[in-house]
């Protein structure tokens, strides 16, 4: 499958209205085999901690196995439609998809229960506020995408949530040529993930969002830490990397790493993984490389300082009202773990403006990555904080004290939502879905063609996994 054909598929991709709700997913996954059933296999590969059963949906009978998975941060459904975009494609195109030679094993949503405690904005997602205001991430060792074995130095980890462990296990039995777990980010551009330096897949992974006219992500990465292949391309160097950066600022790694990632584990039987990252909003300030008139080193302490202090803000709200707090909710859960988070944010990127060269100015691009994840921060973690709140308030459980700690955060949240970035425009979900559509066949035509190496022996451990 040529790059021409693929740009052909993305742009056929067809818009959606918001997001589809955990049980009208699954619905349709099983319309799906429900209509094909001599082409669809069901299999039930485990089962969610709330008791919800997890499947997989085996389309194809290729040489090359894919293991597609959604849902791996439930705040992220872009991966909903195009989980599905991509079995119906593989359904109905049978003869162009024949050309990848692939079995694909595709996976609607692994933490459906994180899922649906997102749902509230899924009807309405280019809203930010309402977004962030209904927002929840599983705390990291709750979430399934990071909590897979991990064994490195000073860190072990084997706590294996249950949809873990069958992501695990799904891996295990079908030996992925291919990985793509499907993730997205919130606003900027795009960018992506990848475990090789592969520069034919590369160029796709430039050409779609170019043909689709969404731009790249080419200012601060995710992590400082990260090695660009290309521009908005980095490589999946795994938890190795983060931990030499953190010890090499002076910061234990031990209380910032702690499982390893769903490509680690695919990559010990020789998998190529990719993950495609997606915002809901566009701007122009996000591959904007006009230089401004702030050092970098400044750019990383004033927004250090943002952060730290909104931070602070809800560590106080939180503290005060630790004690009384009688429901374990997942919100709670989540600030627990986030927003101490982002004081540990605060120390590294002090740490690491002190290392950057004094001359080095901040590109507009850089400034807007960095001012944005302020925002981003306070947004969603101030959102589930009140959201853990209103868990009292809701069931008639807070005391008076707890229901002014409620006001005043719900006052502050106001002010944060009022700091909107202006210039910011909503993405239509079809082209979202066609960059990873487009990225999933980019690597499958791959994986497919005769430049592809032999895989690795199970007996030749890559990466990070157990």
């Amino acid at each position: 499958m040529d790059q021409r054909t693929i740009l052909r598929l993305v742009a056929a991709v067809p818009d959606r209205d918001g997001f589809p709700l955990v049980d009208d997913l699954h619905a349709r996954f099983d319309a799906l085999a429900a209509a094909h059933p001599d082409r669809v296999t069901v299999t039930r590969i485990g089962t969610s901690r709330l008791g919800e059963p997890l499947h997989s949906y085996r389309i194809g009978s290729g040489s090359h196995a894919a293991v597609i998975v959604g849902g791996v941060h439930p705040n992220e459904p872009i991966g909903s439609w195009t989980a599905l975009h991509l079995a119906t494609w593989l359904l109905e195109d049978a003869s162009t998809a024949a050309a990848l030679d692939t079995t694909w094993h595709i996976v609607p949503t692994i933490d459906p229960d994180g899922m649906r405690l997102n749902e509230a904005w899924f009807h309405d997602p280019h809203d930010r506020a309402r977004y962030a205001r209904h927002f929840y991430r599983p705390a990291p060792d709750s979430q399934v995408e990071w909590t897979f074995p991990n064994n490195h130095k000073s860190v072990y980890f084997d706590q294996v949530l249950p949809e873990t462990l069958a992501f695990m296990r799904l891996i295990d039995d079908t030996r992925p040529d291919l990985l793509v777990s499907l993730h997205n980010g919130e606003m900027g551009g795009v960018y992506y993930y990848l475990s090789e330096d592969l520069p034919d897949v590369i160029d796709t992974l430039h050409a779609v969002p170019a043909a689709l006219g969404l731009p790249l992500d080419t200012g601060e990465p995710e992590s400082p830490y990260l090695r660009e292949l290309a521009p908005a391309v980095f490589g999946m160097d795994g938890i190795e990397a983060a931990y030499d950066y953190l010890e090499g600022l002076g910061i234990d790694p031990a209380e910032h790493i702690h499982g390893a990632s769903s490509a680690a584990w695919a990559m010990r039987h020789g998998a190529l993984c990719m993950v495609a990252e997606l915002p809901y909003w566009s701007h122009p300030d996000a591959d904007d490389q006009t230089p401004t008139t702030e050092s970098y080193a400044d750019l990383l302490r004033r927004c250090a300082g943002a952060l730290g202090a909104s931070g602070a803000e809800l560590q106080e709200i939180l503290d005060a009202a630790s004690p009384m707090l009688t429901i374990e909710s997942p919100f709670l859960e989540g600030s627990r773990a986030f927003i101490p988070m982002m004081g540990g944010m605060t120390e590294a990127d002090r740490a690491r403006a002190d290392r950057e060269p004094a001359d080095r100015t901040a590109t507009v691009a850089e400034r807007f990555g960095c001012e944005d994840l302020v925002r981003c921060f306070r947004l969603r973690y101030g959102g589930m904080l009140l959201r853990a709140l209103e868990a009292e308030t809701t069931a008639g459980t807070a005391p008076a004290p707890l229901r002014r700690l409620r006001d005043r955060l719900a006052e502050r949240y106001a002010t944060w939502q009022a700091d909107e970035a202006t210039g910011a425009e909503p993405i239509p979900i079809s082209r979202l879905v066609g960059v990873q559509f487009g990225a999933i066949l980019a690597c499958a035509a791959h994986v497919a063609g005769p430049t592809r190496a032999s895989r690795p022996s199970l007996a030749t451990p890559v990466g990070s996994g157990a």
